[in-house]
């Protein structure tokens, strides 16, 4: 759920939460009377930028999407913080033809420079999408809604609202990749590791 704010732009406003596992998460959604958005689902996410690595220098991210037989190319803008969520700048439009998009942004300087594959299923809870994570590097819980909708559901979660991270899935791997020089450099699940 992306909120429009004011002047036409639209917002992502979220935190992201790890947590040791989700089937408990999973159940106070159900007891908090969620609703079950979208199951669990594959998704393969890269990320484009140009050889000086401008965008990513400046904290904006160029992203294509692939979910459930559908890709997704999304421009996210620098983040800053508000209320304990992170803010940006998020647009986004459904592609009919990936492997055209990636040409596109190979044609105006971008190229993909990381990779992050996840299994997510998202829930609508009191205003907010919840998005349950299993990564290869762990498990995390987003919340994106309008800051006061986002505070109720993690109280509801039962989850602590001091944990969430400002960290994105690739600076969170990258700083995992310095613990562990051995990691692939893209966060795929082992399986696809020798696809990376």
């Amino acid at each position: 759920m992306t909120a429009r704010a004011a002047g036409g732009n639209r917002q992502e406003i979220e935190v992201k939460i790890p947590v040791r596992e989700l089937s408990a998460v999973r159940e106070k959604l159900r007891s908090a009377g969620a609703s079950l958005h979208a199951g669990v689902h594959e998704e393969s996410n890269i990320l484009f930028d140009d050889p000086e690595r401008r965008l990513s220098g400046s904290g904006r991210t160029v992203r294509l999407r692939r979910a459930a037989g559908r890709a997704i190319l999304t421009y996210k803008g620098a983040a800053r913080f508000q209320a304990g969520a992170k803010v940006r700048e998020e647009r986004e439009t459904e592609v009919s033809n990936p492997e055209e998009a990636e040409a596109i942004l190979s044609g105006i300087g971008l190229q993909p420079r990381f990779r992050y594959d996840k299994r997510r299923e998202e829930w609508d809870c009191d205003g907010s999408v919840v998005a349950l994570d299993e990564t290869p590097i762990g498990f995390f819980v987003e919340v994106e809604g309008d800051p006061a909708s986002i505070r109720r559901v993690v109280a509801a979660l039962g989850l602590d609202a001091a944990e969430s991270i400002p960290y994105s899935y690739a600076e969170l791997y990258a700083r995992r990749r310095k613990e562990d020089p051995a990691l692939p450099p893209d966060m795929v699940f082992p399986e696809d590791a020798s696809r990376s």
